[in-house]
């Protein structure tokens, strides 16, 4: 009986087919982009993230590129979950990323591998165990991201149904997350598929069967053994396909549900005044004399109240609408400035809330009253020497009016 031919060394085999890589590729450049983006918004008085945020033009262009490779993660996201069903439901391939008991046994075996008891590590299927708890911490990662970054994009909504420590909550747990996702893809991901092996099945789409005995024995033993899937009737592929498109429409309407509330659902204390009635003015063809009357006589102007408050003196006519720290300044400062001058501030001038704003920093009083001219705020956003963050010249002319009129805090 004649021996059966060995195949030849220099064997192909298919690992990924285009749809998989196509989402590999967006899911790589959009993890990438948040990283870049994301992390120097974690660390902002880091002088790489200054920088960083001076190449782009300011941190409010490296914010709206976050949320743009954001919004592609989400989307690539959807599609994965839609083709995951569709090769489980439809295609019937099986489910080989989930962790099973002989996960369990490849790890005892590694691990007598590595202390000498074993000749050979364990024989991995399609994919080893450490590539499933790779795929399984993406997920996670990913839902967590979603979860805490939705909570950070819409506060106000966020706080309408939850507690409001849990803005800082998960700014605390998008941040950390973050981090330990980066570090994941660098110190473990990069070592193991780049560095280690470079395995680019994942770029190309194929192994040799070099690699394939080196990294799937188990599964290249299915693949010439001849038992692996079978081709699929034409009428049984297209009746579950009919079985799957209502699925994945609903799912589809979900996700656009969800994604419209994710990137519009905030909104926001500021309202448009209320538009007063109209009617035609009536001007008679033929005025009607008035008769003279005598001049009345001039009123006393009423003294303005004196406002003392921290040190600081200011007078205030309560007939005149003014712009006020509790009014419009504060909450500007809150938006623009506490990253770096809240808790923590930098240079000693802390802005999150008026008695710590007029005590001013190390370099002295940020504001000096009724002169905007020569308070230290205005000067260093006019003299381009605060880039980190960028006041619009409208909200900047506001602090000033306010600054001139002696920085009331009511």
């Amino acid at each position: 009986m004649a021996k059966k031919a060995s195949p030849r060394p220099g064997k192909i085999y298919v690992r990924f087919d285009p749809v998989q890589r196509i989402q590999h590729i967006f899911f790589l450049i959009s993890f990438t982009l948040l990283g870049l983006t994301g992390l120097p918004q974690k660390y902002p008085l880091a002088p790489v993230s200054i920088a960083f945020f001076e190449l782009l033009g300011g941190v409010e262009n490296a914010r709206l590129i976050h949320h743009a490779s954001a919004i592609v993660m989400m989307i690539v996201s959807v599609f994965h979950v839609l083709e995951l069903i569709y090769r489980v439901l439809v295609l019937r391939t099986p489910i080989s990323m989930i962790p099973w008991i002989d996960d369990i046994n490849h790890v005892l075996h590694d691990i007598r591998y590595y202390f000498g008891y074993e000749k050979h590590k364990a024989y991995y299927g399609r994919y080893s165990y450490a590539e499933k708890a790779e795929y399984l911490a993406l997920i996670w990662g990913t839902i967590i991201m979603g979860l805490t970054g939705f909570m950070m994009w819409n506060p106000i909504s966020a706080v309408r149904f939850l507690p409001g420590e849990i803005v800082p909550a998960s700014k605390a747990a998008h941040g950390g997350e973050a981090v330990l996702a980066v570090l994941a893809i660098i110190l473990w991901h990069f070592y193991h598929v780049h560095i280690k092996t470079f395995n680019l099945s994942m770029f190309n789409g194929t192994m040799t069967r070099e690699e394939m005995e080196h990294e799937h024995p188990a599964e290249l033993a299915l693949i010439e053994s001849g038992e692996e899937h079978p081709p699929m009737p034409e009428h049984i592929l297209r009746r579950r396909q009919m079985y799957y498109a209502p699925l994945a429409i609903g799912i589809l309407a979900v996700f656009s549900y969800g994604f419209y509330l994710f990137v519009g659902y905030e909104t926001t204390a500021v309202v448009n005044p209320p538009v007063g009635e109209t009617a035609p003015v009536f001007v008679p063809y033929t005025p009607t004399p008035i008769p003279p009357t005598s001049t009345p006589a001039p009123t006393r102007t009423p003294e303005p109240t004196p406002a003392v408050t921290e040190g600081i003196s200011a007078t205030i006519d309560p007939s005149i609408s003014r712009t006020t720290w509790d009014g419009e300044i504060g909450a500007l400062f809150k938006e623009r400035c506490v990253l770096c001058h809240g808790n923590d501030p930098k240079g000693g001038l802390n802005l999150s809330s008026y008695a710590e704003a007029i005590k001013g920093g190390n370099s002295g009083m940020a504001f000096s009253p009724g002169d905007s001219t020569n308070s230290l705020v205005v000067t260093k956003f006019e003299s381009g020497d605060h880039s980190f963050a960028e006041i619009p010249p409208k909200m900047l002319e506001q602090i000033k009016t306010w600054i001139d009129d002696g920085i009331p805090e009511k």
